[in-house]
């Protein structure tokens, strides 16, 4: 509840999204539920994916988690569902979609997202996104590796996902804190 109350300070005119991926402790699967608590078992081991939004100020607003090997399009429409306003949304090549551009653009708002190439010729598509702006997407990164730094967020040791969460938005709300202090 705390996290949802300073998130409702957040700056809107940008909100910038990504995910990271989270290993998961072997300890942490098993857990007694016939959900999969949001562990995604692959190859590589378990893990976790943290889908973030964060404001113009690179402080975090929404985020939701899934499993590991899920893809950022599978949630970009529910990360742009949270947010109070929609001004200018900016993402990365995994949110390269003309249904999540549309729906952004149905809300009110602009997507800075770049185009993947799929081995074609993309000169043309070049000018359609704000190169100057997308340099800063950054600031959602620089998010996730604040929140890395503490051992139980950069290493899943929670069994359940309410657990995780609980830890993760403890974690955006030590972010939030130097700007009342």
């Amino acid at each position: 509840m705390l996290f949802n109350e300073l998130a409702k300070l957040s700056d809107y005119d940008w909100v910038f999204a990504d995910g990271s991926i989270v290993k998961a402790h072997q300890h942490s699967a098993g857990a007694a539920t016939k959900d999969n608590e949001c562990i995604g078992k692959s190859r590589g081991g378990n893990s976790t994916k943290i889908h973030l939004a964060v404001d113009s100020g690179g402080l975090p607003i929404y985020f939701e988690l899934s499993e590991g090997q899920r893809n950022g399009i599978a949630r970009a429409q529910s990360l742009v569902d949270h947010l109070r306003e929609v001004n200018i949304f900016v993402g990365d090549k995994g949110y390269d979609s003309e249904a999540l551009r549309e729906y952004i653009e149905a809300k009110g708002g602009i997507s800075v997202i770049p185009k993947r190439n799929y081995g074609q010729d993309i000169d043309k598509d070049k000018d359609s996104v704000d190169w100057c702006l997308y340099k800063y997407r950054h600031l959602v990164e620089n998010a996730f590796a604040r929140i890395k730094h503490y051992r139980s967020i950069s290493t899943r040791y929670e069994k359940l996902a309410r657990n995780y969460a609980s830890m993760v938005s403890l974690a955006f709300s030590m972010m939030w804190l130097p700007m009342y202090c």
